[in-house]
């Protein structure tokens, strides 16, 4: 292991020590003080996004500003880490709840911010220190996440970027002093980390990809559906694991709901990243585009009907795609990330849900109607982290965030995400 990276471990290990016996309250003044920051810089911090990996600079601002929000969000948070109390015959009967040390970040390049603070700031609160490993185009982003937690006043150490590739994520993992990995990533990637971390007896958290359904049925608002729907599909780029990418459309409505989506979704246009009129721009690398075609090309050939064609325009840039799946299509199968969406039909609730449930992953669907059965009946059947109703797909600090099937396993957000990373210990005794 390099020198650089094995004494910045150390270093994460040596602020644990300190970082852990900082009180709680104590902590969130810190957290507060990040968020402040990043409030009063989110054009700064977003042009470094955007500079990164193109997406367009209003988003950019937009997840910076979110980050804050969420940092607001833990530092007004109940402390639910304190000692509990247990009823028994013993003198001592509690339950404390310690955190478990360095903890490993492996983060991607969609929302280069978002998702670093999104795992780090729970983690960070609960007492725990962070090393992060962004992705290779995102280490601008990484160094300013940094800068944010010294700026703020964090102990040295707290949290710390290391610009490192992916192959130094095993001896990383490997080190004594680390203690558990986040993971936000591919299926393939979350396999492999997991698995290191298996192998050394250390937590791991993974959130995965996924294909998210859109169901529309006759009872909707549809052009309000219509937009949502375009919108869930194209922000970013279509590079969203929670975007909408299968829309199942209920079979009496065709004919009435899919114009006014394709009329929605031939106004996206490839703009300009760095102009706050921009709404789509290119996709972050052009291997992902290549990748993106290709799997457009391998759907065709498996039977799929083109309703706008996916056109790419430059070396990352595509005028965005929209096809008729039908079930067996083996692309149903794969996560489609970037500006390619699939159309599906359905005779009836029961099939949109069969539809929607007979793919790999299981991230965050959305169900537009208004009859409350149906509603209920989607609520309790749908395999995915989060069901929404009549809304697109979006994270919110408030609420628990994570998947099910190969979408990954563990907590992000809300309250529960403070216990992800510390270790439940009893005491008992007398």
């Amino acid at each position: 292991m390099e020198q650089l990276i094995e004494s910045k471990l150390i270093k994460a290990d040596e602020a644990f020590s300190v970082w852990r016996k900082v009180p709680f309250e104590e902590r969130q003044k810190f957290i507060a003080k990040a968020a402040e920051i990043l409030k009063n810089n989110s054009e700064k911090f977003g042009k470094i996004i955007t500079s990164e990996m193109n997406k367009p600079i209003t988003e950019s601002i937009a997840e910076v500003e979110k980050c804050a929000l969420m940092m607001n969000y833990y530092a007004d948070a109940e402390n639910i880490l304190k000692p509990e109390s247990v009823e028994s015959e013993f003198a001592y009967s509690e339950v404390h709840y310690v955190p478990k040390g360095v903890i490993l970040g492996v983060m991607p390049w969609n929302f280069p911010f978002w998702q670093v603070l999104r795992f780090a700031t729970p983690a960070i609160l609960s007492g725990n220190t962070v090393v992060l490993k962004h992705a290779s185009i995102c280490f601008g982003s990484g160094n300013a996440i940094e800068e944010v937690f010294r700026e703020a006043g964090f102990p040295e150490g707290v949290f710390q970027n290391l610009e490192v590739g992916h192959k130094a994520v095993k001896e990383i993992l490997e080190h004594d002093v680390v203690k558990g990995v986040s993971l936000t990533g591919s299926g393939k990637a979350g396999g492999e980390v997991a698995s290191i971390a298996g192998l050394n007896i250390k937590k791991s958290l993974l959130e995965l990809g996924g294909s998210d359904a859109f169901i529309i049925f006759d009872d909707a608002n549809l052009e309000e559906a219509a937009k949502a729907g375009v919108k869930s599909r194209l922000q970013n780029c279509g590079q969203t694991c929670t975007a909408a990418k299968r829309f199942i459309i209920d079979e009496k409505i065709e004919n009435e709901f899919l114009p006014l989506f394709i009329e929605e979704y031939k106004k996206y246009e490839v703009g300009d990243p760095l102009l706050k009129e921009t709404k789509l721009a290119g996709m972050a690398r052009p291997d992902l585009a290549d990748e993106l075609e290709a799997q457009f090309n391998r759907a065709l050939e498996n039977g799929a009907e083109i309703i706008i064609p996916l056109e790419r325009i430059s070396e990352n840039e595509f005028k965005p795609g929209l096809i008729r799946v039908q079930e067996g299509n083996p692309i149903l199968k794969e996560e489609l990330f970037g500006p390619l969406g699939m159309v599906m039909i359905a005779k009836n609730a029961e099939e949109a849900l069969q539809i929607a449930n007979d793919i790999p992953f299981g991230l965050s669907n959305s169900v537009w109607t208004k009859n409350k059965d149906r509603q209920v009946f989607f609520i309790e059947n749908l395999e995915s982290g989060t069901v929404n109703i009549n809304r697109m797909t979006s994270s919110d600090p408030r609420f628990p965030f994570g998947g099910s099937k190969a979408s990954g396993y563990g907590t992000e957000l809300s309250l529960l995400a403070l216990k992800e990373f510390v270790t439940a210990k009893t005491i008992v005794g007398s």
